[in-house]
């Protein structure tokens, strides 16, 4: 049976008006050039690219995966939402090189670094990525909102998982192809707003039905809100070396999110995602000019910091209530006949909230807040995917063909990419939890991308067969992992034969075999670089720390105020007192 009332259905049928309406407005008013399409025509405010990257980043991942997280593990994945300084690496330290290279992507700012093989290597990195994470990723937590909210959807044999699957590819693809980056970047920013505002509300009717804020702490335990305190398994001894148990290897302490993992690995997954990942720059290249895109950074950063609250903490609210059996929907779905925490079921944490705590009215307000989120996360990754395809790809081999001809092929590879997306679905079914795939996945894509162009940019010396070693080796690394895991993944009660080789490394902890596969990256790029000639220093002007001229400095300077500053540190003040509280 539905838990949306009539009036949750008008909210939810004004907010699609809504959407649709700017992005028609929008639609009417751009031309079919590439400039206009993939880069809306170079003229976004700080507010709609902050609004912009936010909203692409919250989605599927966070209403899904990220509360159930919470609700399994706690605060654990903080760590993750706590990256919003690698927003303020993008705006003072790279934006000024990728602002001035004016470029349509990440990896034709490659190519302006090192070689255009670096620019086709990234290019199909990055749409492998797109396809095992984002694309299928986000059409699968649609899918389990809807199969929550409105279960009893049936038609021609596909149930409520799939039909809400596919009727988020229909509309969110309806204004993507048509619209291009500004028809995404408008919609996003109207979605920002209610994103928030729902979540809000989940959190705030959620500590209600629960008894507050004391009663969460007393039911879930210190332990769900500490970063960093030992989570040792049961019969295992504390431990700084290396221990496989039958889960995984973790270097305890903690089970599992090990510190040592959380510090070292995920700087480097957020720096990678946040400074160089096409879906996210994106936004950022198509600023008016480099103060609006260092100040979207700058605000991105704030509304990054509202996750922890807004999605982990309704994560644990679901947890506490289910424990508590205060709310036996709840409890029902989340806890089995031993008292123990269902872990599979604890990725509908969130949408279960919504259909338990919430009265008429709100509840549709905040499944219009689920929807913009799913939506606007997929419409980034569209945008994003047919921008690299088109013009790192299609228009290397076809460099005379016209900007409609661009534009078409552009909106082809959308609906390309979303069918091999819906392929894959069957993988993340299953694996151990949304958040934790997706994670994983990038884990293993990311070290070497962030190798290629942090290097690059430090170190003018490093050169094109570098790069392409890195990528290549790194790439290679992780591809090995994701061939290991996906039986695994795939086949119900596969597995390796223990003490094989195979079997050590899928159950090794997915952020050490990252940072073995950063470590041998970095390796493979200066060694390769340093027994190869220098490159060209006048071929990369501008495009590296050691390159910069007195003019580019200038420029730089110019671009910021006193206020930019002292907003930018108010985050880092910010980020380190959520450290301090989340410590037990």
């Amino acid at each position: 049976m539905s838990v949306l009332a009539t009036i949750d259905w008008v909210f939810i049928a004004l907010y699609f008006v809504i959407i649709l309406g700017i992005a028609w407005w929008v639609i009417r008013q751009q031309s079919d050039t590439s400039d206009d399409y993939f880069l809306a025509g170079r003229n976004l405010g700080w507010f709609v690219v902050g609004a912009s990257i936010f909203a692409s980043n919250i989605g599927s991942e966070h209403l899904v995966g990220l509360a159930g997280s919470g609700a399994t593990d706690g605060v654990a994945m903080a760590h993750y939402e706590l990256q919003a300084w690698c927003l303020l690496v993008l705006g003072w330290v790279l934006a000024p090189f990728y602002m001035r290279s004016k470029v349509f992507t990440m990896p034709e700012f490659l190519e302006r670094r090192f070689s255009p093989t670096a620019r086709w290597v990234l290019s199909i990195i990055s749409l492998i990525a797109y396809v095992l994470t984002k694309v299928a990723v986000g059409i699968f937590a649609g899918g389990i909102v809807f199969g929550v909210l409105v279960p009893e959807i049936s038609f021609m044999g596909l149930d409520s998982f799939w039909i809400g699957s596919i009727l988020m590819i229909l509309l969110t693809g309806l204004y993507t192809v048509l619209g291009g980056l500004k028809a995404v970047a408008y919609t996003e920013a109207i979605q920002t707003v209610i994103l928030i505002l729902g979540a809000v509300l989940v959190t705030i009717y959620g500590l209600d039905a629960l008894g507050g804020w004391g009663e969460l702490r007393r039911i879930a335990g210190s332990e769900m809100f500490n970063l960093w305190k030992p989570l040792v398994p049961e019969g295992v001894e504390g431990t700084w070396a290396p221990v496989l148990t039958e889960d995984r290897m973790a270097w305890y302490f903690n089970s599992n999110y090990p510190w040592v993992g959380m510090l070292f690995c995920a700087p480097i997954i957020g720096l990678w995602y946040w400074c160089t990942d096409q879906y996210i720059v994106q936004r950022m290249l198509g600023s008016a000019s480099l103060t609006e895109a260092r100040r979207g950074s700058i605000a991105a950063a704030f509304f990054k910091l509202l996750p922890v609250f807004i999605f982990i903490i309704p994560g644990i609210i679901t947890f506490a209530l289910a424990m508590s059996g205060k709310i036996d929907a709840i409890t029902e779905t989340m806890v089995d006949s031993n008292g123990e925490l269902i872990t599979v079921n604890a990725q509908q944490a969130f949408p279960l909230l919504v259909a338990t705590v919430l009265p008429a009215g709100i509840r549709g307000i905040v499944v219009a807040g689920l929807l913009a989120a799913l939506m606007s996360s997929l419409a980034g990754v569209f945008n994003a995917s047919s921008t690299l395809f088109t013009m790192d790809l299609y228009s290397k081999f076809k460099p005379d063909v016209s900007e409609k001809t661009l534009v078409r092929v552009g909106r082809i590879a959308t609906g390309v990419m979303v069918v091999i997306g819906l392929l894959w679905i069957p993988v993340i079914q299953g694996s151990r939890g949304l958040y934790d795939y997706l994670q994983s996945v990038q884990g293993y894509l990311a070290p070497p991308i962030f190798v290629v162009f942090f290097f690059g940019i430090f170190n003018k010396r490093l050169n094109a067969k570098g790069a392409l070693s890195a990528l290549i080796v790194g790439f290679g690394l992780g591809l090995f992992r994701l061939a290991i895991d996906t039986p695994v993944m795939l086949t119900e009660g596969f597995a390796y034969e223990e003490g094989s080789i195979f079997w050590i490394i899928n159950n090794t902890f997915f952020q050490y075999y990252s940072l073995f596969i950063f470590l041998v990256s970095a390796a493979t790029m200066l060694i390769v670089s340093y027994a190869s000639e220098a490159p060209d220093y006048s071929k990369i002007s501008g495009l590296t720390f050691g390159t910069v001229t007195a003019e580019h400095k200038a420029e730089t300077k110019s671009s910021y105020t006193r206020g930019d500053v002292i907003i930018s540190v108010l985050v880092v003040v910010l980020i380190f007192l959520a450290y301090i509280y989340f410590n037990g």
